[in-house]
């Protein structure tokens, strides 16, 4: 069983970590989200709404594939090892992401080998959108819902509103 893990925060899931998780799971038996736990980040959004939102949102695009959806706090290539992948999912935007990118990979490659990273390109229509923006949007009152699902857009109206 090929198993790969897509990790992030999700703060919120957008519409293009849904493009790559849609992709990936063409390429693996079973996809591991990591919810990154992050709080270094200051989520908006709790580790429990997170891995809901993710949970939720994912079930419609499992197609064979088990996706299993598990907060973690620890460095990634152990968390990697912990639930067996053999690669890392990763969505590229632009050019400012492959430099981050590169660098993570490269060390990540000198403390497992045997675990590949491996790049998907976001779709054009999602190049632009990012979880910090969406928030930042939808704060100054603008209207978020091409970026991410109906329901994530429920959840951070609430949010908001609280």
């Amino acid at each position: 069983m090929r198993t790969g893990l897509y990790p992030g925060t999700f703060d919120p899931l957008t519409n293009g970590h849904l493009d790559i998780i849609g992709r990936a799971v063409k390429l693996v038996d079973r996809l591991v989200i990591g919810v990154a736990i992050n709080r270094d980040k200051g989520p908006m959004f709790s580790l429990e709404e997170r891995v809901e939102m993710v949970e939720r949102e994912c079930a419609p695009l499992r197609n064979g594939c088990e996706i299993v959806v598990t907060p973690f706090e620890s460095l990634l290539m152990h968390f990697a090892e912990q639930v067996g992948a053999s690669m890392i999912i990763r969505g590229l935007r632009a050019v400012a992401d492959f430099e981050y990118e590169f660098q993570m990979t490269a060390m990540n490659q000198q403390l497992n080998r045997e675990i590949e990273t491996v790049f998907l390109m976001a779709d054009p229509h999602h190049q632009a959108v990012a979880s910090r923006l969406v928030k930042e949007i939808a704060k100054l009152g603008g209207d978020v819902t091409c970026f991410i699902p109906p329901g994530v857009a429920q959840s951070l109206r609430a949010k908001i509103s609280r």
